[in-house]
């Protein structure tokens, strides 16, 4: 398989307009094919235009779930064998997609989730706060899904085409990371977490999950098994 020519990189943005520019360059600059979906922005997000990427679109603001599901269902058509969620916000470090790829290469696994929390010096980067909330999300998770793993809420993950055949993503809001995982559950695709290093800065953590954000997951996840 010819990875680069094979794999998209998804990433959803709004009100990035202070920091994609520079994500997205990181991207292009590794020689990876970008598809930005714009939720809606209100700001100078559309700039990235001028930068040789996919540029999607959503008139009003939707969420982080419906982005990604406009990202992925584009990759699909597009004929991508493999799609990595990547953060607008400067998070993520691209030389890393290569190992986060690996287990979908080399036939382990149809979905990658990339975890602070593999390794002690990526876990001392997380923040107090930001831990807590995480905590939060990872034991909604669990009960939500039965799956326990160490880090449920990270946006850096890959999917192979037959997960993404497989999830079609419901939830809007950032509840869709514990949909994700339901569908994985419900689709019998294999998976591994993989450690990834988050570089936090002033502006990703103001822009980040509370720890009231995980309340809010868990009523629009009751919300939605209720209305089913």
């Amino acid at each position: 398989m010819d990875v680069q020519s094979s794999l998209l990189v998804v990433v959803p943005a709004y009100n990035e307009g202070r920091v994609i520019g520079a994500t997205v360059d990181s991207l292009l600059s590794a020689g990876y094919r970008v598809v930005v979906v714009d939720d809606g922005s209100s700001d100078d997000t559309g700039d990235v235009r001028r930068l040789p990427v996919v540029y999607l679109r959503h008139p009003v603001n939707l969420g982080q779930g419906a982005a990604l599901q406009t990202g992925m269902t584009y990759a699909l058509r597009a004929g991508a064998q493999i799609v990595v969620h990547f953060d607008a916000d400067g998070q993520h470090d691209c030389r890393q997609i290569e190992s986060l790829i690996a287990p979908i290469l080399e036939g382990r696994a149809d979905v990658v989730l990339g975890s602070r929390f593999l390794r002690k010096e990526d876990a001392r980067r997380v923040p107090l706060k930001k831990r807590l909330a995480l905590k939060g999300g990872i034991l909604i998770s669990w009960a939500m899904t039965g799956m326990l793993l160490s880090d449920t809420h990270n946006g850096f993950r890959a999917l192979s085409r037959r997960a993404l055949e497989r999830i079609q993503l419901q939830e809007n809001g950032f509840a869709h990371a514990t949909e994700i995982l339901q569908r994985v559950r419900e689709g019998g695709l294999r998976y591994v977490e993989a450690p990834t290093t988050i570089t936090y800065t002033e502006y990703s953590q103001l822009k980040g999950q509370r720890i009231s954000g995980s309340l809010d997951i868990l009523f629009d996840l009751l919300v939605a098994r209720l209305s089913k």
